[in-house]
């Protein structure tokens, strides 16, 4: 499979294609081109190297590409949450490195059903696109379950009553998250608890000791950060100061014209993400004439942040970093060269930025 073939399928130039398939990253300037450039190479299994050369060459291909899907812990797209939008894009210049294939992403609703009474989560049968186009009503519930040559890349936190239904499917896994698992699988991961310790030291040495907390609260590192670095300073944790969010930009948003109406409102914010932080700040700057200016700093660092009025103060989470060892350890794992479950921790580090002050007590 050449290029060529790929523009013409996609109905665009040759040099369109090697664009966006040699810069994941890069958009093309018609909505919805490039997802279509590669949902078209994933499908027709391009591989940009030296055995896709040889094929069209005519010299047989030995092993058909390593395959990689996704999960999404946290949403069902990936357009919800920005962060876990960049590390997708650096996954697939990862794979197309290593000459791997981007297989599917997914969501817990993808593969995952409930029973009746909804405590005992099942695996949904996975059925190869063969199967689907051939079997009829009647076969198929001998729908395989394993994926062969293929690994699984988790985004975000996993519930633990899930993994042994992926390790079913899946020989080969890897998550990437800001909360350690007890050495389920193979995982990097750069600690929520210390990117959230961070962020509210940073604030507290700017004098805050009223510092608001947007975000999940259930089993959730950064809140775990969060609340012993108050305690370490012997701030009293206030619960009124606490908001339990999605972490979405509607959250940050909705939550904040809420602490805006309160008549003690805090003089730091610290959002467990970008995403939250883009919805504060939106919110404040809807509500500037009532004079209101919190600080807000979060965690993540992504593309945006650094394009806010003011500029976004967060905690850099390496995300190509990331990704570069996770892929590495996918494919470690499926040439058996390691069996014990293994865990990378990488380090964050502080972006100051615009949107904190000094309070002068």
């Amino acid at each position: 499979m050449s290029l060529k073939e790929i523009a013409k399928i996609a109905g665009t130039s040759v040099s369109t294609v090697s664009r966006v398939l040699n810069s994941p990253d890069h958009r093309c300037n018609k909505n919805g081109l490039s997802e279509k450039i590669w949902q078209i190479a994933n499908e027709l299994e391009y591989v940009p190297n030296t055995s896709a050369r040889n094929l069209r060459k005519g010299t047989p291909k030995k092993n058909k590409p390593f395959t990689i899907d996704v999960l999404l812990t946290r949403f069902d797209s990936l357009s919800k949450d920005e962060f876990f939008n960049e590390l997708f894009q650096n996954a697939k210049e990862e794979f197309m490195k290593n000459e791997c294939l981007a297989g599917e992403v997914l969501s817990f609703t993808d593969i995952i059903s409930l029973t009746k009474t909804e405590i005992k989560p099942q695996m949904i049968p996975y059925r190869s696109s063969m199967q689907i186009i051939t079997e009829n009503a009647a076969a198929m519930s001998l729908s395989v379950s394993c994926k062969n040559n293929t690994g699984l890349l988790i985004l975000g936190k996993c519930p633990s009553e899930i993994i042994p239904l992926l390790k079913k499917r899946y020989l080969y896994i890897v998550g990437i998250d800001r909360n350690p698992t007890e050495f389920k699988y193979d995982e990097v991961i750069c600690n929520g608890i210390t990117a959230a310790d961070k962020a509210v030291e940073y604030l507290i040495a700017l004098g805050h000791k009223n510092i608001a907390y947007i975000g999940d609260c259930t089993y959730e590192s950064r809140y775990t950060g969060y609340y012993q670095a108050l305690l370490r300073h012997r701030i009293p944790l206030s619960y009124e100061n606490v908001y339990q969010s999605d972490q979405t930009r509607q959250e940050g948003y909705r939550i904040m014209h809420e602490i805006i109406e309160k008549s003690v409102r805090p003089t730091a914010v610290f959002c467990a993400n970008d995403s939250t932080a883009l919805g504060v700040l939106q919110a404040l700057k809807s509500n500037k004439k009532r004079g209101y200016s919190p600080s807000v700093i979060s965690i993540d660092n992504i593309a945006e942040s650094e394009k806010t009025v003011p500029m976004l103060t967060t905690i850099d989470i390496p995300k190509k970093e990331m990704v570069h060892l996770a892929v590495t350890l996918l494919i470690d794992r499926k040439r058996n060269l390691h069996r014990e479950n293994i865990r990378i921790e990488l380090p964050c580090r502080l972006i100051e930025r615009e949107s904190c002050n000094i309070v002068y007590n």
